[in-house]
Parts: structure tokens; C-alpha cells; sequence
């Protein structure tokens, strides 16, 4: 939504999965255990480095970037939950309505 269009917009299951990739790196092992064992997962997908948040979201503030970083993690123990993420500094200003 900062950015007025989708972060990742895909036009198929294969495309989407790779302009994730190419923002967030392909994932191994190393970002999220487990990963080759899961039954879609391809040794053979392209590798795509990560890419720094900040080009590809630049009105993001820094709390912004950080939530979405946080929200973007492959390994979904790692990765934020809806609870945290309302809770973080990105709505600190925010008025919740109860």
C-alpha cells in the first residue's frame, strides 16, 4: 500500500513465487530449516539474492521496514505475529479501536 501497487504481482503460482524470491532471496536451509524437504520446493528454482527493503518500499519509514521485514521472514517461527505486529512501533501513534 505505501508503494500504491502489490509488492509481489504475480500473474501466475510460478511468478509470484519468483518476485518474491528476487525481493526476499530464494530461500535454503540456511534462511528457513527445513525448507528442501517440503514437497513443492524445487533445488532446481533460480537463486536470487535478497534485496534491501528499502529500494523496493523507499517511502517506508524505518519502523516500516522493519515490521515488514519482520512480517516477510520465510520461517514462519521466525516470522511476526499479528498480535506483535500491531504492537509494534510502526503504530505507536495509532489509535486502536477496541
Amino acid at each position: 500500500m505505501v508503494n500504491q501497487k502489490p509488492l509481489f504481482p504475480g500473474d501466475s503460482e510460478i511468478d509470484e513465487l519468483f518476485k518474491i524470491f528476487r525481493v526476499l532471496g530464494t530461500p535454503n536451509e540456511q534462511s528457513w530449516p527445513g525448507v528442501s524437504c517440503l514437497p513443492d520446493f524445487k533445488t532446481a528454482f533460480p537463486r536470487w539474492q535478497s534485496q534491501d527493503l528499502a529500494t523496493i518500499v523507499p517511502n517506508l519509514e524505518p519502523a516500516g521496514l522493519d515490521l515488514l521485514s519482520k512480517m516477510l521472514r520465510y520461517e514462519p517461527s521466525k516470522r511476526i505475529t499479528a498480535r506483535q505486529a500491531l504492537e509494534h512501533e510502526y503504530f505507536k501513534d495509532l489509535e486502536m479501536v477496541q
